[in-house]
């Protein structure tokens, strides 16, 4: 991005722990990344790539027991000024200029949940609570991160499930999750997040189990409301056809660790990581349909967090893989790319030529 603009969310060196019966395991290995205003990051990758466990360090949900930040994990989040604390949206007490999330405490940290980062969760019927109406789960994050009356928040709660595009408002405030179709509750779950304006709102899989049209709703709201309130948004997703239609910039995670990053158009045109340039191979394309040709695939699975390769992580499923990729892990490096200069960071020991002289995987030369 360019210098002039501020980060809202700065992450920096993010090593996300647990503590297991085998051993401490880095779920999330030294990744770094920043969120601006009124943009879109896309994080994309295979499961157990690190993409929920980065989302629930920001936000900090993880079992504190069981988990825990490497020295030098760094979260500064940086909220924007808020003059009136009475009106939707604006908490009660203020915040720092810069909350280093990985160190605050946890009063700090419960100001800034719900208030100025929001989550939209994976499934809404296991986060919805089924004994609670969905008006009721609405009002609660006003009741707590504003000074609204219980009047005021009614209102704002039917304001909201309008503003999410759900009919009958009134009478849907009083229903409960399972009287709601998947794509109603994913609403008031969307409802829930933006109810106090954050500044940050964190979706993971906000598509997922929902068919084609709800799916296209789904985004074209949360686009909608991006571009209304400013909001930032972290996208997490499986579909590669959701990030290019919605997201400014992408960030590629495979085993913990981030392997490209760059923005959207620069990525899609010329991925320069082999995992990347993988992922984008096996979309369909339509009218290149080849009778009796499969389309490609990644061979092998993700590897083992406890068992993880010395060099390149991606090296026994790489097409290119050099006898460099199994003695010596690459390091992420800067390439500037795209007429926009956007800075494209590549984790490989050979970013540019790496998806124009595959070899056979498995293979060392």
């Amino acid at each position: 991005m360019t210098a002039d603009r501020k980060a809202i969310l700065s992450v920096q060196n993010l090593t996300t722990c647990f503590r297991t019966d085998r051993g401490v395991v880095r779920a999330v290995d030294d990744v770094s990344f920043e969120v601006f205003p009124g943009e879109v990051l896309g994080i994309v990758g295979e499961s157990g790539c690190g993409k929920t466990v980065t989302s629930k360090s920001v936000m900090r949900l993880l079992p504190e027991r069981t988990s825990f930040f490497a020295p030098g994990s760094r979260m500064l989040f940086r909220p924007a000024s808020r003059s009136a604390p009475d009106t939707p949206g604006n908490a009660k007490d203020t915040l720092p200029r810069e909350v280093d999330l990985a160190s605050c405490d946890d009063a700090t940290m419960r100001r800034v949940r719900g208030a100025r980062i929001a989550m939209i969760f994976q499934e809404p019927m296991t986060s919805l609570n089924p004994v609670f109406t969905v008006g009721w789960q609405i009002e609660e994050a006003l009741k707590y991160h504003t000074n609204l009356s219980h009047e005021q928040r009614r209102a704002r709660v039917i304001e909201m499930l309008k503003l999410v595009e759900i009919p009958n408002a009134e009478r849907r405030a009083g229903e409960y999750p399972h009287q709601l179709s998947g794509g109603m509750r994913q609403r008031v779950m969307i409802a829930i997040a933006l109810c106090c304006e954050p500044e940050l709102l964190i979706a993971d899989e906000p598509t997922t189990a929902l068919d084609v049209t709800i799916q296209a709703q789904i985004l074209q709201l949360i686009e909608g409301l991006r571009r209304r309130l400013g909001t930032a948004v972290m996208l997490i997703t499986h579909n590669l056809g959701v990030v290019a239609q919605v997201c400014d910039r992408v960030m590629v995670m495979y085993a913990g660790r981030v392997v490209e990053q760059g923005g959207v158009h620069e990525i899609f045109r010329s991925p320069r990581h082999p995992y990347t340039a993988a992922l984008l191979s096996s979309i369909p394309k339509a009218g290149k349909r080849e009778a009796g040709r499969r389309l490609p695939i990644i061979p092998g699975i993700v590897p083992s967090l406890f068992d993880l390769p010395k060099g390149c992580r991606f090296q026994d499923r790489c097409a290119y893989r050099q006898d460099r990729c199994v003695n010596s892990e690459p390091t992420l490096d800067t390439i500037e790319s795209g007429p926009t200069g956007e800075t494209r960071l590549v984790r490989c020991h050979f970013p540019v030529a790496a998806v124009s002289t595959p070899r056979s995987a498995g293979s060392a030369t």
